[in-house]
């Protein structure tokens, strides 16, 4: 605890015993005198927990405008200063994970059943090719599609082309042929190497679809497989995403393309720098909190899915009116500042706030531009400002009075002498029958 804060603890106690003291003995008002030798910042701390004076309809305390000397201004450190526009930067921090560019992931499906008679790639983290050959497929639908298409081609060979209908009708077997050996992504070069050489090929070879990385692999050497299993998860980690959820009264901070640096802790003091490419369009109800994305390049595979991760936004607001935040004093009811007029009256008034960003907080209502307000000791003046509202002030203030007519400040925080230190004991008064007996 500070010694200030001390202080008023003490000063606090005294009050109360001498509060205590003054309804039993003369010897109060002695003591109550001597509580009044504090500074106008310890009486203020003082009153400021005492009565609540007047409330308006919607219970807040009511708050008076005061006026301060220049000497209580220097006592009280009062600072003013001109409220004006300034852009707002702020950073923010939030935990993200590491995961593969959605857009970059394949999964390899069958369109065919079969049995895998040969895995090419056969573990899980293996690098691959595009094109690259991943299992053969045996498949008996495989071979009968092949031996028609043959057969079809035959047919249409020995059919003249004088003879149209049958002519016609050769060719749309041999079309059907073809298109369903393509359905199941039989390439055109491998059916125009079955009708050259009439070759029928037992097994069907799976191939890669993309460059990347295989994630997950679901078969085995002889399993039998369905249409539609997924067998492999191939991503291309050279570019990764990066998630993580910001608090949605955060969300104004965050604009599509701004620079975000992430740091992980595999590589820590290094900042790898990303660009925010979405914001998902919903909030989550339980912690009122959106989901980001940061892209960040990956050339060298250094970060792996599933990595935890730190990422950084700086932005900046544009120019917009702003105060300090300490200029603000917060009751919990209401928002206030204390606005210096042209009569030198110090007026409480609301404010909405905005965003805070650093030391400063947005005023979206309540203040103008060029309006001159205080900076600091604002809860000294609440103080006195509660306790206009009560009729009673702070030694040496004066709240909705004339500004040109001050007290004495030093007079002012003195307490009151008690009449017979100013003038002496009064003389005590005879009883009346020794007055009559001195006259016998």
């Amino acid at each position: 605890m500070s010694g200030l804060h001390t202080r008023y603890m003490l000063i606090g106690l005294a009050m109360l015993a001498v509060s205590s003291s003054l309804a039993g003995c003369r010897g109060g008002e002695e003591d109550a005198a001597a509580a009044m030798d504090m500074t106008p910042e310890e009486h203020a701390m003082m009153s400021a927990g005492g009565g609540q004076g007047e409330v308006d309809s919607t219970g807040s305390v009511v708050r008076q405008p005061v006026h301060l000397t220049a000497a209580q201004e220097q006592a009280l450190g009062v600072v003013y200063m001109t409220v004006g526009s300034r852009g707002l930067e702020r950073s923010i921090r939030t935990v993200g994970r590491v995961v593969a560019a959605e857009d970059r992931v394949a999964d390899v499906t069958l369109k065919i059943d079969g049995f895998v008679e040969r895995l090419y790639v056969s573990t899980t983290g293996e690098a691959v090719r595009r094109g690259q050959p991943l299992l053969a497929l045996y498949s008996p639908d495989l071979v009968a599609a092949q031996e028609e298409l043959l057969t079809a081609k035959r047919l249409a060979s020995r059919i003249d082309e004088s003879a149209e209908e049958a002519y016609h009708s050769a060719q749309s077997m041999l079309d059907a042929a073809r298109r369903r050996l393509s359905y199941w992504d039989i390439t055109p070069e491998q059916i125009e190497r079955l009708e050259q050489t009439g070759e029928v090929r037992r097994t069907l070879t799976q191939v890669s679809p993309v460059n990347g990385i295989v994630l997950e692999k679901n078969v085995l050497e002889g399993q039998r497989v369905t249409a539609g299993l997924p067998l492999y998860r191939i991503a291309d980690l050279s570019e990764v995403w990066v998630e993580g959820d910001v608090f949605e009264q955060d969300l104004q901070f965050i604009q599509l393309d701004a620079q975000s640096h992430i740091e992980v802790a595999a590589y820590p003091g290094q900042h790898l720098m990303g660009r925010v490419s979405f914001v998902y369009p919903t909030v989550d109800v339980d912690s009122r909190t959106n989901r980001v994305r940061v892209t960040l390049e990956n050339p060298e595979l250094r970060l792996k899915p599933g990595m935890f991760a730190t990422m950084f936004f700086d932005t900046q607001l544009p120019e917009t009116l702003a105060i300090p935040l300490e200029a603000v004093l917060v009751t919990g009811e209401r928002n206030l500042v204390f606005v210096r007029g042209g009569d030198g009256m110090l007026k409480p008034r609301d404010v909405v706030l905005g965003p805070q960003a650093g030391d400063y907080v947005q005023i979206l209502a309540g203040l103008d531009t060029d309006e001159t307000i205080v900076s600091s000791a604002n809860f000294l003046i609440d103080a006195e400002s509660r306790l206009a509202s009560t009729g009673s002030s702070m030694p040496g203030m004066q709240h909705g009075s004339d500004p040109g007519v001050q007290p004495d400040t030093e007079s002012a925080m003195q307490p009151e002498a008690d009449p017979e230190m100013q003038h002496g004991p009064k003389p005590v008064e005879a009883p009346a029958q020794q007055v009559e007996h001195q006259h016998d």
